[in-house]
This record gives structure tokens, C-alpha cells and sequence, in this order.
């Protein structure tokens, strides 16, 4: 699967790409849009881009998960031999599991805090056209049709950008939204 990133100067441009990609057979699952104007997509059957898609929360969650939970078995380890050896051997494994499970989740927790604040790349790159009045339209299309859908989208819309995330915007920015 991969994301196309449509940048449309205006709503009826942006509706109308919309209802193309669902003859398309593109579902409303696989479409978002941000705006400014978000209520007047809404109006116009448009599915809203929400926090997920516009912002690097669930990635963050994944690298709090990858972080927490390593670091939570090593202080339960540390509380173990910090306090002696009063658990026994069930207690040991015990408390690193749980250790590890609370450091997990502190970890989902505090790293979607941050995740939040951080937009997707995209959404970074085009904050002044959409500040302006553009939407940007997120659109995850299968690979093996990701050539026909820019084709036919810019052949009935030459005026919209559109745009992936290259390796070099991974490379040098946190966020891609899911």
C-alpha cells in the first residue's frame, strides 16, 4: 500500500477527485482530506483526515512499545537485585513481566504525548497552502495501481500536486502519519 498525497487548490476540485477515486474503486477508508474548511467536506460526503492520519501518533506508539517495554524488564531486574531476594523464583518472574508491561505502556503513553504534536510530513510540507485554503487529500492506493490512479487523476486534474514521502523526507523528519 502506498500514500499519494493530492494537493487540490480548492473544495469543488477537491469533491470532485473524491467521488473519481471512489469509481475507481478506491473504498472511504482509503481517502482522508485536511483543510481548513473541514465541515464543508463533511457536508459534502468527504471523509476527514483525523489525528491519526495527520499527525505521527501511531508510530510514536510503536517506538514508545519498542522502547518501554525493554526498559521496563531491565528496572524490574534492577528492583530484584536492589531488594534482595525476597520474591523467590516465581516473584522474579513476576515482577520483570510486570515491569516490563508497566514500562510498555508508559512508554505507549508518553510517546504518543509527544507523537500528537509532531504533523506528518506532508501535512508539514504543505501547512502554508492549506493554511491558505488548499486541501491536502491522503489517499492509500495498492501498489500495483498506484501509476494508473496519478495518471488518470492528473490527466483530469493538471492543477493538483501530487506527491509521496520520498526516503529523503524519512530520512530527516519523524512523522508519517497511518
Amino acid at each position: 500500500m502506498q500514500r499519494l498525497y493530492f494537493l487540490t487548490p480548492d473544495l469543488d476540485t477537491t469533491v470532485n477527485i473524491a467521488h473519481e477515486l471512489e469509481e475507481l474503486g478506491l473504498t472511504h477508508k482509503q481517502v482522508h482530506v485536511t483543510g481548513n474548511d473541514w465541515q464543508a467536506l463533511q457536508e459534502r460526503g468527504v471523509n476527514n483526515a483525523t489525528l491519526r492520519q495527520t499527525s505521527d501518533v501511531v508510530h510514536a506508539a510503536w517506538r514508545g512499545l519498542k522502547y518501554g517495554l525493554p526498559l521496563g524488564c531491565v528496572l524490574g531486574v534492577a528492583v530484584y537485585f536492589g531488594l534482595g531476594e525476597e520474591f523467590g523464583p516465581r516473584g522474579i518472574a513476576t515482577l520483570i513481566a510486570g515491569m516490563g508491561v508497566f514500562g510498555g505502556l508508559f512508554g505507549i503513553w508518553t510517546s504518543t504525548m509527544v507523537g500528537v504534536s509532531v504533523h506528518d510530513v506532508k501535512v508539514d510540507k504543505y501547512e502554508q497552502e492549506i493554511h491558505d485554503g488548499a486541501f491536502l487529500m491522503m489517499v492509500d492506493v495498492p501498489d500495483e495501481r498506484e501509476e494508473s490512479i496519478y495518471s488518470i487523476i492528473h490527466r483530469h486534474h493538471p492543477e493538483v500536486v501530487i506527491d509521496k514521502v520520498t526516503r529523503s523526507e524519512l530520512k530527516h523528519h519523524w512523522g508519517t502519519g497511518a
